[in-house]
């Protein structure tokens, strides 16, 4: 239930409302991560656990049994190697079966694993070896090898580099022969709760990377209790989910020793371009992805009817599909006519829809940006409803999600169990429990600044209702106060722009402006494709596609539609639509696909001044 506490001081933190989900039944998270393994091993050996995709395309499986004892192996060769307690590790990888055999045996040992995504440039390779003093890197290929050797002089901590392309993995255990499974359980075994697993290093939207330190008992107890929240995901049988988000980034960590705690088989791919054929050979129950991913789903089935008859079909089913999802969402049923439009379309059009997700879709989550809540709609309506969650790398990934059978469209869920979120009263959003980090790694004045009282800090705005549902608002970084003083959180709005079937990114803008614009960037492929399906030629580039009308008609139809849930004040007055792209390489996006504000504002200053903007002496002339 939630607490009303307004004016109520905790300490330093000023906590106006707050709500807590406790633990359905005690948990001990004074444990080393590569227990959840063990135990797994322990209570189904011979069951899948990890599954891989072969060079023939089939999945190969590894039992529980046979994935510990690899573990163990590699562990005992990090051993032979001079890893100790509290040593770093790195490893520079896609997602990969192996990213999560070193992962556990690193952290077995009490060794720390610092992951590095691969699309990391050598400078920030560099940066991060040495904040975390990284004594021991495993690379992907002669890539990954060859970017961190090119700063090794820069790296006097780093002693070795394995890759894993090149036999990484069997050099490291041949590491192991002198070492005994006894001197292995003892390393284990003086590994707990409270010693770290990890320093996760933030993608950086908002400026230089900070090391995040996580400890084997944050992630165990937030492990254990979303498995108490949502068994459905987890702790049902005969669980699967293909792990397709980047390992580096905390949440797909997460999933990974949930799995392992649970009764999940855990397949690892990082082709994204095989995403729905590997939906369709693997067949997961569980999906995760970005919001992106669903918004693609949808442009794509909407591009594939077409404008003709089966287009009109499809965007009546769609209309249907929301209609009833509305309905549903206040406990109400549609009049009988479109019930009866309901079934057919189920028929017609849902079914082949949610085929795209595999034989044994159950549902699907999202998070780290936020869901249209239109979209939302159709994907509740036509029998796939995606969740919003909502985490932080702070708190090992998830604070709240919402559930298949309470997913109230529009809020992130509750709290996980175990987990206390609070609002301060300039209305940012507070996370208290165990799954809260120990701190900045080589920053006692960032940690002191986020983490006050045992209550982190999101920078999020929010709110929680009276039975705990929590909302999201904007971010108080990204706040824009217009020149007339009204304040417009872009999230919003951008997702809603982004849900045409053109539409890249967009960037909303305007803080201390006369009005609030945005910066729109196209998708070249999904932008052609949709091109042909109205009947019209495809362009040969960006800077083309830029300047199409029938583009630019597109655009201005999500704008207006987006325009439509926000008062005036809020809305977009004017858009530009980019011949290029914001990308990881040109320092616009970070690595887990998040819009960096500040650079990109930056970069197009002169657009924003002088075109969007236009100075008074300019209007006056004109």
């Amino acid at each position: 239930m939630t607490e009303n506490i307004a004016d109520k001081v905790v300490n330093d933190t000023h906590v106006v409302k707050q709500f807590s989900n406790a633990f359905k039944e005690p948990v001990d998270a004074d444990i080393n991560l590569f227990d959840l393994l063990d135990r797994r091993a322990q209570r189904d050996p011979d069951g899948n656990m990890i599954e891989y995709k072969a060079a023939d395309g089939s999945w190969q499986p590894y039992s529980a049994r046979e994935f510990r004892d690899k573990v163990i192996a590699l562990a005992r060769g990090l051993i032979g190697l001079g890893v100790g307690k509290g040593d770093s590790v790195a490893i520079v990888s896609r997602t990969r079966w192996e990213w999560t055999a070193l992962d556990m045996a690193i952290m077995s040992i009490g060794a720390l694993t610092v992951p590095v995504y691969e699309t990391n440039s050598a400078a920030q390779v560099s940066w991060i070896f040495n904040d975390a003093k990284v004594t021991l890197a495993i690379a992907e290929d002669d890539a990954q090898r060859d970017k961190i050797e090119s700063v090794r002089d820069e790296v006097p901590g780093l002693r070795n580099v394995f890759v894993i392309e090149a036999g990484g993995l069997n050099a490291i255990t041949a590491y192991g022969a002198s070492v005994t499974e006894t001197e292995f359980w003892e390393y284990k075994n003086a590994s707990h709760g409270d010693d770290l697993a990890t320093i996760v290093y933030t993608s950086g939207s908002t400026g230089t990377p900070k090391g995040v330190e996580l400890s084997h008992g944050n992630f165990a107890a937030l492990v254990l209790g979303a498995l108490q929240y949502m068994p459905r995901a987890g702790a049902w049988p005969d669980r699967r989910l293909l792990l397709f988000l980047p390992l580096s980034h905390v949440f797909a960590r997460f999933m990974e020793f949930f799995s392992f705690a649970g009764t999940i088989s855990l397949a690892l791919s990082s082709n994204m371009k095989t995403m729905v054929k590997d939906f369709e050979t693997f067949g997961p129950t569980l999906l995760l992805a970005v919001p992106r991913v669903y918004e693609k789903v949808y442009n794509a089935a909407s591009q594939r009817a077409g404008s003709g008859i089966a287009g009109k079909l499809f965007m009546r089913a769609a209309e249907n599909a929301r209609a009833w999802s509305r309905a549903e969402q206040h406990g109400e049923k549609l009049p009988i006519t479109g019930r009866i439009a309901h079934a057919f379309y189920e028929q017609v059009v849902y079914k082949k829809i949610r085929t795209i997700f595999g034989p044994n879709a159950d549902f699907a989550i999202t998070g780290g940006a936020p869901m249209d809540a239109e979209l939302s709609h159709f994907f509740n309506g036509i029998g796939m409803p995606v969740l919003e969650g909502y985490g932080m790398t702070e708190t090992c990934g998830p604070v709240c999600v919402s559930l298949p059978e309470d997913n109230r469209i529009g809020t992130i869920g509750m709290p996980m169990c175990g987990v206390t979120a609070g609002i301060a009263e300039d209305g940012e959003l507070l996370v208290k429990g165990p799954l809260v980090c120990k701190g900045y790694h080589n920053n006692p004045e960032v940690t002191a600044q986020q983490i006050t009282d045992g209550w982190l800090h999101t920078g999020d705005l929010g709110d929680i209702s009276e039975d705990g549902f929590i909302s999201i608002t904007g971010r108080k970084k990204d706040l824009i106060i217009t020149a007339g003083g009204k304040n417009v959180s872009p999230g919003l709005l951008e997702a809603a722009v982004m849900t045409s079937p053109v539409v890249n990114q967009c960037l909303v803008i305007g803080d201390k402006k006369p009005f609030v614009a945005a910066l729109v960037t196209l998708d070249l492929a999904d932008a052609n494709a949709w091109l042909e399906s109205q009947g019209a030629k495809p362009e040969p580039d960006l800077n083309a596609l830029a300047g199409n009308a029938i583009v630019h008609a597109e655009v201005e139809r999500a704008v207006n539609a987006a325009n439509d849930n926000v008062s005036r004040a809020e809305s977009i007055r004017k858009f530009e639509i980019l011949s290029d792209e914001f990308t990881e390489a040109n320092g616009m996006l970070t690595p887990s696909m998040k819009t960096r504000r500040a650079q990109i504002v930056q970069h197009y200053r002169e657009l924003i001044d002088t075109v969007i903007y236009v100075p008074l002496k300019k209007q006056q002339k004109q």
